[in-house]
């Protein structure tokens, strides 16, 4: 085993501990922020190994779908630490890279479409059109946010939630279903692999819906961090999160 896949190795592993944790924790706890710094790193560091690896097999798609999972967490990341809910270069440069991903995972899905085999390197065209879809999703809501200039509190966590939750989801699915061929055989196939990822997309849904419909969220001002159940009372409700 090569030491750039140990690395990545030991990052997915430890991402999939800290997201477990973060999603598990209550949002605005010392806890939930330390897990989340924790999922963070640790996702950063096993995207762009994983990216590297993949570039170098080749497998182009696959290293795209890294870049576009390192720049979700990465965005999440930042947007819970920006507290004010501003945008500045930070954002303009996510919103290149996301077009990037969008534009680089869209044309290789219409390449492998009309291609004999359907496929890529080894990927076929049906998952590239699915993670260029969120990359041009999440390209669409920086230039939104770029355009506002300001996030509401609730927009904010809203985007926080649901960027983080997908890369968690990405990483879930790709150990889980996609790496199957490492278990035993005897442990191939079997649909008890399938549930991590039920797993997060429901926490996923229930957060998002949370923010979106749950009262204390509707009266977060920018900027604000307490915890919930400590949220103030006096700011109208906000748009939909972002």
């Amino acid at each position: 085993m090569s030491p750039l896949m140990l690395v990545h190795i030991v990052g997915g592993s430890a991402a999939l501990v800290s997201g477990a944790a973060a999603l598990t924790l209550r949002k605005g706890g010392r806890w939930h922020g330390r897990a989340g710094t924790v999922f963070f790193g640790a996702m950063t560091v096993m995207t762009l190994t994983g990216a590297l690896i993949a570039a170098l097999k080749p497998e182009r798609a696959t290293a795209a779908i890294g870049i576009l999972t390192c720049y979700l967490v990465a965005t999440a990341w930042w947007t819970a630490r920006r507290r004010d809910g501003k945008a500045g270069r930070f954002e303009v440069a996510a919103l290149a890279v996301g077009l990037g991903c969008a534009l680089a995972l869209l044309s290789f899905g219409l390449i492998a479409m009309n291609s004999p085999r359907g496929r890529i390197d080894l990927l076929p065209f049906p998952p590239m059109f699915l993670f260029g879809g969120v990359a041009a999703l999440a390209a669409t809501l920086d230039l939104s946010f770029l355009l506002r200039r300001q996030l509401s509190g609730r927009q904010r966590i809203g985007r926080h939630v649901w960027r983080m939750s997908t890369a968690m989801l990405i990483a879930t699915t790709s150990f889980f279903q996609g790496q199957q061929d490492e278990f035993p055989e005897a442990w191939q196939g079997s649909f008890l692999w399938d549930l991590p990822g039920y797993a997060v997309l429901a926490a996923m849904l229930f957060w998002i819906l949370r923010v979106r419909f749950g009262k204390s969220w509707r009266r977060w001002p920018p900027g604000e961090t307490k915890a919930v159940s400590r949220a103030p009372s006096s700011s109208p409700p906000a748009p939909d999160p972002a």
